[in-house]
């Protein structure tokens, strides 16, 4: 018995002591009149078999759980430290949580508390705050997952777009336009001022920026000021119907004045397109001047015996453009295996005959053969032979052209351009006459660059056709149906609407076959059908197409690319590997608008240290 009551005493001391002295701590916990700190700091200086650690009292969260906030990281070697603008979070496993409350007394005892006592914990005034208590020392995520996290919040920052701030800009521009013109904005007189004054900052700033690094380095500020006026706007404009019905005006404004814009544009560019630059300009004059101080033996070319040799490369250029004839012979004859093998024809027109002549007896092409000649030397290419001369002649065909309050009737305005006044466009359908004794010819225009040898095109059997040339089907907008007008019987009984366009500028002709086939008479045929123009408008592609029908050998596309003088994104290794290469469009080399980095492969065939260039102030 004396046994017995000397356990239940020892039980009593070792089971009831604990509880009182643990009580005691909570309950001064408890009482608001006694010190958080000092319970931080005995709960903090807590020892679990010797290992000293600042205990968390919350319920931890597992780390599938949680979310780590976002840390900016810093790695040293050996070491890996993170930095976060809030507090840090405990992320452990379930096992490391189940440990931590086994070990942790204080955890032991808020759980097994008295209800009431819980309640009085979780009512504290300081509970958030005491939830916030964190270990110094916690478990830290292995440094890869770490330096990964890292490094997807650094390709976030890198995917962002180079003109995100720049757009940002526009887009308060435009809030604040809008706010200033709503009533209540207007009757407010100090916000109206602070939004135009923000206007002013954010458009200096702004200025001609395409992208972020464009900008100044106050633009994040003024961004963060207009952000500020632009919420004071918003506080005071309330109606949101208002707002609607003005943004509607705007859009419907913007819409009207892009639509004027891009017809001045386009008006604008078939103007530059049209107008002679005044370098070239003064190179005629100048190269004529010149021409007739010689006496008669120095205006002869050499090798006048090869002209109508059949065995030799002959080429067709019809152009009175000089420096452009220019790049064509010299690009050829640059990429020629055997220069003294090729014949050149060019024909001009008269004003630059002996301009054409002038320069290519100052600067000939090294062993080719030249042959200048002057269209009005043609006397059997009259109105009473070709159709088109009669038209082009016409009246109705002049007033077409240079009565400027008919314009509006025709949309495109590249069919008003007075180039198709020229009967040197139109000469390409009278090979056969100008070269009777030749069996085959390549036809070039004066726009193109050649970049390889051409010799093979002469070997290629055009399998009874009378053209070669590249077809351009691969868009919608070089098919019959662009050209030709289908809603006219004649057009839709003979042609497919779907058929495949073709280029000209590097064509390959068969004359033999042209002439067994008297292509000549079907172009006149349609001509004089076309007088009214009700087939097809103006140019020589839509009678080419028609002329040519089923008659046309499809050539390798790498014989001849296009769009060098309106698209800024043809393929880089297309003209790469093409043999030639086009710059159709209105964006010639020789002229301001023409595309910057397509100029380059133009210019190196201009020797601008040229006497006649430098006088005439033309520079690359």
């Amino acid at each position: 018995m004396k046994v017995r009551h000397i356990v239940l005493g020892l039980l009593s001391i070792s089971v009831i002591a604990p509880i009182f002295l643990y009580t005691d701590r909570v309950g001064s916990f408890v009482n608001p009149s006694s010190s958080r700190r000092d319970f931080l700091d005995d709960v903090s200086a807590f020892t679990v078999s010797g290992d000293t650690r600042h205990l968390n009292v919350l319920h931890q969260e597992t780390s599938a759980a949680l979310k780590e906030p976002i840390g900016v990281v810093y790695s040293d070697n050996s070491t890996v430290t993170r930095e976060h603008k809030s507090a840090r979070v405990l992320s452990a496993t379930d096992e490391e949580r189940q440990q931590q409350q086994l070990s942790n007394p204080i955890r032991q005892v808020i759980d097994r508390a008295p209800p009431g006592l819980t309640t009085a914990l979780d009512s504290h005034p300081n509970a958030s705050d005491i939830s916030a208590i964190e270990l110094e020392q916690q478990p830290t995520q292995p440094s890869g997952k770490i330096v990964q996290e890292h490094s997807d919040n650094k390709h976030d920052r890198l995917t962002e777009p180079a003109d995100a701030q720049v757009r940002h800009l526009k887009d308060q521009l435009i809030r604040a336009k809008l706010y200033l013109s709503l009533p209540a904005i207007k009757n407010n007189p100090h916000v109206t001022r602070e939004l135009r004054l923000r206007v002013k900052e954010v458009t200096r700033a702004l200025g001609d920026a395409t992208k972020d690094s464009d900008l100044p380095k106050n633009a994040v500020d003024k961004l963060k000021a207009m952000d500020q006026s632009l919420e004071k706007g918003k506080q005071i404009q309330d109606d949101c119907a208002a707002v609607v019905k003005k943004l509607r005006a705007m859009l419907h404004s913007s819409e009207e004045q892009l639509r004027v814009h891009k017809k001045q544009s386009m008006f604008l560019t078939q103007l530059t397109a049209k107008t002679l630059p005044k370098g070239l300009h003064c190179l005629p004059l100048r190269l004529t001047t010149e021409y007739y101080t010689l006496n008669s033996s120095q205006q002869n070319f050499p090798n006048q015996q090869k002209l109508e040799d059949p065995r030799l490369y002959h080429y067709a250029l019809f152009s009175d453009n000089i420096l452009a004839a220019a790049v064509v012979v010299n690009s050829t004859i640059s990429h020629a295996k055997h220069p003294s093998d090729h014949v050149f024809h060019i024909v001009t027109d008269r004003l630059n005959y002996a301009a054409m002549r002038m320069w290519f007896l100052s600067n000939p092409p090294g062993k080719a053969t030249i042959q200048v000649q002057n269209i009005e030397e043609f006397t059997w290419l009259n109105s009473s032979y070709s159709p088109v001369l009669k038209q082009l002649g016409s009246p109705s065909m002049i007033d077409y052209y240079f009565r400027a309050h008919r314009a509006s009737s025709d949309s495109n305005l590249k069919f008003r351009n007075p180039k198709y006044l020229s009967i040197l466009n139109h000469l390409r359908f009278y090979l056969p006459e100008i070269f009777p004794k030749l069996k085959k010819v390549l036809f070039l225009d004066d726009d193109i660059v050649v970049q390889k040898d051409l010799t093979g095109l002469w070997s290629l059997d055009l399998k009874g056709n009378v053209n070669g040339a590249v077809e351009t089907c691969g868009e919608s907008f070089h098919r019959f149906d662009r050209y030709l007008n289908f809603s006219n019987p004649l057009i839709s009984k003979n042609f497919d609407p779907h058929a495949c366009g073709w280029a000209y500028g590097m064509n390959i002709f068969d004359l033999a076959e042209w002439r067994r086939q008297s292509i000549t008479e079907v172009y006149h045929r349609w001509q004089r059908l076309n007088r009214d123009r009700q087939l097809w408008k103006l140019g020589t592609l839509p009678p080419g197409l028609i002329t040519f029908w089923k008659r046309t050998y499809s050539l390798d596309k790498s014989w001849h690319v296009l769009g060098l003088g309106y698209n800024p994104n043809v393929n880089q290794r297309e003209i790469d590997r093409a043999a030639v290469i086009h710059y159709n469009g209105n964006l010639k080399p020789w002229l301001e608008i023409g595309i910057p980095k397509y100029k380059i492969y133009w210019a190196k065939y201009v020797d601008y240290e040229t006497v006649y260039l430098r006088e005439c102030n033309i520079n690359p």
